[in-house]
């Protein structure tokens, strides 16, 4: 097999009879397959049957009840599956055109790159695309601002966010990847020093059905940066600069309306511990969850432990703000950091813990803040 055509697929069964029936015509020549890893709820994956059993093309399928590591994980498991070396991803709604598959093939033959790159800012490259003027500028904004994080690591790419690329998979370890978002490229080449060259490509309108593009996907992408590029500590604080803001800023709106700042900061700390828990729990410990209790204990142990620091908190803050005469958002925006640092820590070795890590010695739980705080950052 000299290429395998790796499809995540989630809710895509309007597009799949397409997208097969234009790879047939663009890989002809190619000793190549069809692998299809979906996610859907609907009837995509009775489609891809449907459309294997008519193919000439080898189509094969991965249906997972569940969707362990979202659309990276789905490439991770793509790869393992995959019989040749050279593997394309591409999304399969037809916004990656099925004819540049074999240009991304000649160019990976060349013999000088690990990676070779579908680039919509390359060349005669376009994003045209991208649904109205606000996701263009955010796909610009947001590739700008990944470039600048990993100056070296992404010299050699121009569109890291793209989700179209040709990938050597004996360049890389598939079974150590740690896919944790939809940017899987940006994984990819963040972690290790690989030879990327790009070809341009122009990314299409959408074939049929809807974007899964979502604010949600929006937050995710943030932290899996950060996180990324400083390790799980960077997630755990930009969730917490995030509360800090919904915080104060409640603060402020209730004593706007009258009602007394400590009891305002009570409200403002409750909602933004509940809030902070369940985003830490999505984006930041997801992968420590199965090892760390019931959601309950988690729950529990997070809402008891902020609420304890708020009880040392709250008090420091009408301290500096009866003493020292400071503004009472001011006096939050304070203690806030300052807490931030005894959250984390408690989080990291009490409430994400494994059960055997409760009776550690002192090293080892050393070792464990070290890992949790730098891993999988890259420096």
């Amino acid at each position: 097999m000299q290429l395998s055509v790796i499809v995540p697929t989630f809710n895509e069964s309007l597009n799949v009879r397409e997208l097969v029936r234009r790879l047939e015509h663009a890989v002809s020549g190619i000793d190549a397959e069809v692998i299809f890893v979906d996610d859907s709820t609907d009837d995509t994956p009775a489609v891809i049957r449907s459309v294997a059993s008519e193919s000439a093309l080898p189509v094969r399928l991965l249906h997972r009840d569940v969707s362990e590591g979202g659309l990276g994980g789905a490439v991770q498991a793509g790869l393992l599956m995959a019989e040749a070396r050279a593997c394309v991803i591409m999304d399969g709604d037809l916004q990656h055109p099925p004819e540049d598959v074999p240009t991304l093939f000649s160019r990976y033959l060349e013999g000088d790159a690990d990676v070779v790159v579908a680039s919509r800012y390359t060349g005669q490259g376009s994003s045209e695309g991208l649904s109205g003027l606000v996701r263009t500028l955010v796909s610009r904004l947001s590739t700008l601002v990944t470039k600048a994080m990993f100056p070296l690591r992404l010299r050699a790419c121009s569109d890291p966010m793209t989700g179209f690329f040709l990938i050597d998979a004996d360049a890389i370890d598939v079974r150590t990847l740690k896919p944790r978002g939809f940017k899987i490229l940006l994984e990819i080449l963040a972690r290790q020093p690989l030879r990327v060259a790009e070809i341009s490509f122009r990314f299409a309108d959408r074939y049929a059905g809807d974007s899964k593009a979502s604010v949600r996907q929006g937050l995710h992408f943030l932290i899996q940066l950060a996180a990324l590029r400083f390790g799980k500590m960077s997630g755990f604080a930009l969730i917490g600069a995030l509360g800090a803001l919904v915080n104060v800023g409640l603060v402020w709106l209730l004593t706007k309306l009258g009602t007394d700042y400590i009891v305002a900061a009570i409200i403002a700390a409750e909602l933004t511990i509940i809030g902070n828990f369940f985003l830490a729990e999505r984006f930041v410990f997801r992968e420590l969850r199965h090892e760390a209790g019931s959601i309950g204990k988690r729950f529990a142990k997070s809402f008891s432990f902020n609420n304890a620091e708020a009880v040392v908190r709250i008090p420091l803050m009408a301290l500096l703000v009866e003493t020292w005469h400071i503004s009472s958002v001011l006096a939050t925006a304070l203690t806030l950091i300052v807490a931030f640092f005894a959250r984390f820590v408690f989080h990291a070795l009490v409430v994400y813990a494994p059960p055997k890590a409760r009776s550690a010695k002192k090293q080892a739980r050393l070792d464990r803040i070290d890992e949790v705080v730098v891993a999988p950052g890259e420096l």
